[in-house]
């Protein structure tokens, strides 16, 4: 399986919410997002579901810089 095929493997939550969210991201915006932005989207995926449903849903936003831009990001592209 190649990087790409795994990357989306690992947008595959099982919670649908979370599938179209993560790999719209994926579709729409990773290849032009830099390395830095590249690098905090595997950490995103690597957060149990509950956080990160919780994050990309609005709940509550991650304490990390970080990774609370990249939601931001995620979820604008989701209101479009």
């Amino acid at each position: 399986m190649n990087a790409a095929n795994k990357l989306r493997w690992r947008c595959r939550r099982g919670t649908r919410e979370l599938d179209v969210m993560l790999l719209r991201y994926l579709d729409q915006h990773h290849a032009s997002a830099d390395a830095a932005e590249q690098a905090t989207f595997l950490r995103l995926l690597d957060l149990d579901d509950t956080d990160l449903l919780r994050y990309l849903l609005g709940e509550s936003p991650p304490e990390a810089p970080d990774l609370a831009r990249l939601v931001s990001v995620i979820r604008g592209l989701s209101h479009r």
